[in-house]
């Protein structure tokens, strides 16, 4: 069993995030699990403790919350744990344009995405600089090279992720401190209420991966210390094309596919 350090990983209570708790709890490692759905985060914490025997703490948080970062470096400290290991997973998603959410909406997306994220590393940064040794995995996107209408304050902000980790990567990385990016494309959620049949063709195809399988991959990275991934051959070959694709093309493909209203 893993002794010593703790991984600290945030919207762990399902998908990608459950995951990426699952792959660690397999290596021994004891979890704090921080997520905003309660009920679920108990039940997943209870299944991983009994089933990999390792500690496992439930924090049930908002991190879109200006305050959260604060609260939650606050009680590692208080609770005397040693976060060897912390996974910005947490994130909301949305198709609609920018005129269709509220304010709170928006602030709210901007906050966790950019604020929480980027505050976590600084503050778990400093601890980890001090101990010298460390790994952050940030989770970015595909579409962070894409001016994405549709999903424009989403892309924007997995923009901003992809490019202040690479700075930040450099700057902790005499310091012992590996910082990863991980960029995937669709993952098989019910996050596109795709048809079942559908979901499991395009993973066969490769347009889809499967959570567990992306979270091993970010795993794997992340202890290689690599600065960023994009898993999956079709993502490889697609980010030439994001690079040049008129976003007035990608706005009338998502409202021909549905994904956005016809006006």
């Amino acid at each position: 069993m893993k002794t010593g350090g703790w991984a600290l990983i945030t919207g762990a209570s399902s998908g990608i995030g459950y995951e990426y708790a699952r792959v660690l709890a397999e290596k021994g490692y004891p979890l704090l699990m921080v997520s905003n759905e309660e009920i679920r985060l108990q039940e997943k914490a209870v299944l991983l403790k009994q089933h990999y025997r390792i500690d496992v703490i439930p924090l049930y948080m908002d991190l879109a919350e200006a305050e959260a970062p604060c609260r939650l470096h606050d009680f590692c400290m208080q609770e005397e744990l040693q976060i060897d290991i912390l996974i910005n997973n947490a994130g909301i998603f949305y198709f609609g344009e920018v005129l269709q959410q509220s304010a709170a909406h928006i602030a709210k997306m901007l906050t966790l995405h950019v604020q929480t994220t980027t505050l976590l590393c600084r503050m778990f940064g400093e601890d980890m600089k001090r101990r010298g040794q460390g790994y952050i995995l940030n989770m970015s996107s595909l579409s962070a090279w894409t001016a994405y209408p549709g999903i424009a304050l989403y892309a924007a902000t997995k923009s901003y992720l992809k490019n202040f980790s690479r700075a930040f990567r450099a700057e902790m990385r005499e310091y012992g401190v590996g910082v990863t990016t991980l960029c995937p494309g669709a993952i098989a959620t019910d996050l596109y209420h795709l048809d079942k049949k559908l979901q499991r063709l395009a993973v066969r195809l490769g347009v889809m991966m499967k959570p567990e399988r992306l979270a091993r991959r970010g795993i794997k990275a992340m202890f290689r210390r690599r600065a960023r991934v994009v898993p999956g051959w079709i993502n490889y070959l697609f980010l030439p094309l994001a690079r040049v694709l008129p976003a007035r093309w990608i706005r009338t493909w998502m409202r021909m596919s549905g994904l956005l209203p016809l006006q």
